[in-house]
């Protein structure tokens, strides 16, 4: 599903990741764990392809079988809609627009007819218990249930794989437990494949693999 190899990035003289590889198989939930200033947010953008790599020799990433390296700018962003769904800490609604809107920008986005994208964007809040709150905007909405939208949005274009950065980081205990049991649930269901960074020892404890970074290496 991932392979990831030599990948470095520099700001300036500053290296923040110095030469990481990464192997994620399809339906496993990786995370990805370290102290703050280790290189974890960044290896996620860069993994995502939110963010480029410093080229250096002998580095690649192949999502999906599809070398990312190679990809115009106009593919790539085709490529991530399509292929990748990702989940912040902050859930990252648009404040003016309901749940079921939120869920459907993806879908929007990738050209979608509207009736495909509502069918699709009901089905998934439903899975996700929240069939109630489609005409709900952020604010009407608890922590949990806006983390929810953002996993259904997520999911909306049925991606090959989701990224998601300290998903649980602004939730209570109850609510974090909850979404992560989510994604287990998620993987059982449909093979979906997650990469997590988290602090969350727990969920770290969860996961089937578990990538602990220092100083910008796998250690």
């Amino acid at each position: 599903m991932i392979t990831a190899k030599n990948i470095h990035k520099r700001f300036g003289q500053v290296e923040i990741l110095k030469g990481v590889d990464i192997q994620v198989e399809r339906g496993q939930v990786v995370s990805i764990v370290g102290a703050s200033g280790a290189g974890k947010t960044t290896l996620l953008h860069i993994l995502g392809t939110l963010d480029s790599m410093t080229p250096v020799e002998g580095s690649s990433l192949i999502i999906n079988g599809i070398d990312v390296k190679k990809l115009s700018a106009n593919k790539l962003a085709q490529f991530r809609n399509e292929q990748i769904g990702f989940i912040f800490q902050f859930h990252q609604l648009l404040p003016e627009f309901t749940a079921l809107e939120n869920v459907c920008i993806p879908a929007f986005i990738k050209g979608t007819s509207r009736v495909k994208a509502v069918d699709r964007a009901k089905e998934l809040l439903d899975y996700l218990g929240l069939s109630h709150r489609l005409d709900h905007k952020p604010d009407m909405l608890s922590g949990g249930e806006q983390q929810r939208v953002a996993v259904a949005r997520a999911l909306m274009n049925q991606p090959s794989v989701i990224f998601a950065d300290e998903p649980s980081g602004n939730l209570d205990s109850e609510s974090a437990q909850q979404l992560h049991q989510l994604f287990f649930t998620l993987r059982d269901a449909f093979q979906q494949t997650f990469v997590i960074v988290t602090h969350n020892n727990d969920l770290a404890q969860m996961a089937d693999k578990t990538f602990t970074m220092q100083d910008g290496r796998i250690a």
